[in-house]
């Protein structure tokens, strides 16, 4: 198959680069490591103007760069890596959803990250963005987080195969490592669904709701990332058909195989648990109905309990001379018995009836 090249880009630009994210304090950092299996360097506060003595050819190449406010180093980074300019917009633009792009020689992506929080109902979102090419694999994060700790660790200690394998190996067990941090977040935000179902049930708090929507609407932001990210790992696979694709080792695409899997049971867990908070909403208003009917059933036996009581005082408070019970004796007494004994055959034909 004949691929579509994309043209060069020159490496000097006029980019503006302008982040438009929340963490416009964080201090820009990069840390770099070069590996293979036999020797790892690890070059914490890296300077980009080291690059080209500090990296090798024939190792893997990790430049992991936090704090996205720095825009003349991104752009020193664009300009020696010869980087599209659209893309490094895209990598301090957090308004696009995840993409995938296929470049001349060079792999993009961007991703959100997301992780729960101590607030209710509230998530931490960071992008982070991927740039694979032959032997460098480039990070952009917004913030220095702790992410993929676990990935040094097996660098540092040739736990697994990361020190066997190449850069898009590294870029497979980082992008595992974004995806298992939305398995926490759901698995955090469905402890909250299970409270939220138990209080739908009992509690006729109008917060209860408001607690329902919000969650709600956490779900469907994990929705809206986690399909483009599926779709563009599928997207990526697929160009192991492509014979002039070499970026990936045909011997590793069944570990993004395995980020696709992933993906397909991340987007049944949240529809799964989106269809919970639906019930959660029909427990709270099928239990705020049933009240409100408990309530109208006691008014309308009571109303009508006393409908024929009232027609009786009304009746004999009419103001009229010729009404022969006025002068009765013992009339008023009477007229009292009478009543209550309606009042009892009421009661007891409305409790025959189940009516209460």
């Amino acid at each position: 198959m004949r691929r579509i090249r994309n043209k060069k880009y020159k490496k000097k630009n006029a980019i503006a680069l302008n982040y438009s994210g929340d963490f416009d304090k964080e201090v820009s950092d990069m840390q770099l490591y070069v590996y293979n299996f036999d020797q790892v360097v690890f070059t914490p506060n890296f300077s980009f103007d080291n690059w080209q003595t500090a990296t090798k050819k024939d190792r893997v190449n990790w430049l992991n760069f936090s704090g996205l406010t720095n825009k003349d180093a991104i752009i020193q980074i664009g300009e020696e890596l010869n980087i599209p300019p659209s893309i490094l917009s895209d990598i301090v633009s957090i308004s696009r959803s995840a993409h995938f792009d296929d470049l001349d020689d060079s792999l993009f992506f961007s991703v959100k990250s997301i992780l729960p929080t101590t607030e209710h109902n509230a998530i931490s979102v960071e992008q982070i963005s991927f740039l694979l090419r032959d032997g460098i694999l480039v990070s952009f994060q917004e913030k220095k987080a702790d992410y993929f700790d676990y990935i040094r660790e097996r660098i540092d200690t040739k736990l697994g195969l990361v020190r066997k394998k190449k850069a898009d190996y590294l870029l497979y067990l980082l992008l595992d490592a974004i995806i298992e941090n939305y398995f926490i977040t759901i698995d955090a935000k469905e402890d909250s669904i299970e409270a939220l179902m138990l209080q739908s049930k009992t509690s006729d708090d109008p917060t209860v709701m408001q607690q329902i929507e919000a969650l709600r609407e956490v779900f469907h932001f994990l929705k809206r990332s986690v399909t483009p990210l599926r779709d563009a790992i599928f997207t990526l696979i697929n160009l192991k058909e492509d014979e002039d694709f070499t970026l990936i080792e045909d011997g590793n695409f069944h570990y993004f195989s395995r980020l696709l899997h992933k993906t397909n049971e991340l987007l049944e867990q949240i529809e799964y648990d989106k269809s919970s908070l639906e019930s959660a909403s029909n427990f709270f208003y099928t239990a705020q109905a049933h009240k409100m009917n408990q309530i109208m059933k006691v008014l309308t036996v009571v109303s009508a309990i006393f409908m024929p009581l009232t027609f009786i005082a009304g009746l004999y408070g009419m103001n009229f001379d010729n009404i022969p019970e006025l002068h009765y004796q013992n009339g008023y007494f009477a007229l009292l018995a009478v009543m209550f004994l309606i009042l009892l055959l009421m009661i007891y034909y409305f409790k025959k009836k189940k009516w209460f």
